[in-house]
């Protein structure tokens, strides 16, 4: 009996040495270097984080420290408060790394969009100082900013990454924590908000709807109703049937892509999501789309017009430029999500797959023209 409560004494024991480190520890028991200390602070909800700090009423200033806990050596972290709405950009963020050497660079990054490298630059709110340490697995950024007028409640944003051989910094992971590590934080009452899990479910729910509307329109409706229009009349016995099929399916992956262009609005409007080219290039695919309905329903000539050539060309260019820009955007758009591989592979295949099948039924089509007229020609020299 005495053997088996030895044994569990130190089965216990043994347990609470690996069990207890485990356990987050409350931020107010860490003791930062050099003796500072923080009047407030907070474990952050995600990503081992916690942030302390000390504001100053009388000069709306604040003195932050953001620590990261289970970091590796070739890790960055950064830490941002976002002025004009939730999300990452438009952060005014404050980013630390370790380099190859051992030293430590912490310094100030505007995030101006989703693909920022996290370069340095200057806030739109004003800094007094920036610093950073590495410790036993933690990295800490030191930093002193003044608020906005009137403004103790701040939208934050926390992220961390990793750092390449040649000392850049790569994109943060896109999926779990990493996109629910932002919120809302009152300066004065302490008080913080997780907003991350909730926000990021709809933007998710958007990003999604966006993706599938704009790659089934754009990127797939579009060119079949290409190969309808260019392939389908070299057929026997078709009549007008491609002429319908290509509108039919032009004028449904308009209709889709007005929708997916939408989704894209809003999270822009809603939730700061701006991906600088991708987002201009879809506004150029929908003018171009809408001019070309305009003036194909209310411009276009009759086939024996005298003008017809030049409805003609304009129709041929704004449609086939309308095609490659969808594309190009699409392709984009898994660059901007860091979407798998498997899923660029499988668009990849089905382009060109399509693409195939018409280079297939063009030389079908040429080959055809050209037994027929070879046929005309030795009709013509029957005496």
């Amino acid at each position: 009996m005495a053997s088996f409560q030895k044994n569990s004494m130190f089965f216990l024991s043994l347990s609470f040495i690996f069990i207890v480190p485990s356990i987050a520890q409350p931020c107010n028991s860490y003791t930062f270097p050099n003796h500072i200390t923080y009047a407030a602070c907070n474990n952050l909800p995600t990503l081992e984080s916690s942030l302390h700090w000390n504001y100053h009423p009388s000069t709306r200033t604040v003195d932050v420290a953001f620590k990261k806990s289970n970091t590796g050596d070739s890790s960055w972290i950064a830490w941002a408060i976002n002025p004009t709405s939730k999300g990452m950009v438009g952060s005014q963020a404050f980013v630390a790394f370790r380099k190859s050497d051992g030293s430590f660079r912490a310094y100030t990054s505007p995030i101006t969009s989703y693909a920022t490298l996290l370069q340095e630059g200057q806030l739109s709110i004003p800094v007094h100082s920036v610093s950073g340490t590495y410790a036993n697995g933690s990295m800490i950024i030191f930093a002193s900013l003044r608020l906005p007028e009137n403004t103790t409640v701040v939208n934050h944003v926390w992220q961390e990454g990793l750092v390449s051989d040649d000392g850049t910094l790569k994109a943060h992971a896109m999926a779990g924590s990493n996109l629910q590590s932002f919120g809302t934080l009152d300066f004065v009452s302490g008080k913080v908000e997780e907003t991350g899990s909730k926000v990021n479910s709809k933007r998710t729910t958007l990003r999604n709807a966006h993706g599938i509307l704009n790659v089934i329109s754009w990127g797939i409706l579009m060119p079949i109703g290409v190969i309808f229009a260019i392939c389908l009349k070299a057929f026997d016995g078709v009549g007008p049937t491609w002429f319908h099929l290509h509108r039919a399916c032009q004028s449904l992956a308009f209709l889709m892509g007005i929708a997916g262009f939408g989704t894209g609005l809003f999270m822009g409007n809603h939730y700061g999501v701006h991906h600088g080219p991708h987002r201009c290039i879809g506004i150029a695919l929908v003018v171009l789309a809408s001019a070309q309905v305009c003036v194909a329903i209310f411009f276009r000539p009759k086939n024996d017009h005298k003008n017809r050539i030049f409805w003609n060309i304009f129709h041929y260019a704004i449609g086939y430029s309308t095609v490659v820009l969808s594309i190009l955007n699409i392709f984009k758009g898994f660059d901007i999500l860091h979407a798998q591989l498997m899923w660029k592979k499988i668009y990849l295949g089905i382009i060109i797959s399509l693409a195939v099948i018409a280079l297939m039924l063009q030389i079908w089509w040429c080959k055809k023209r050209f037994n027929s007229k070879e046929s005309d020609d030795t009709n013509q020299e029957i005496p």
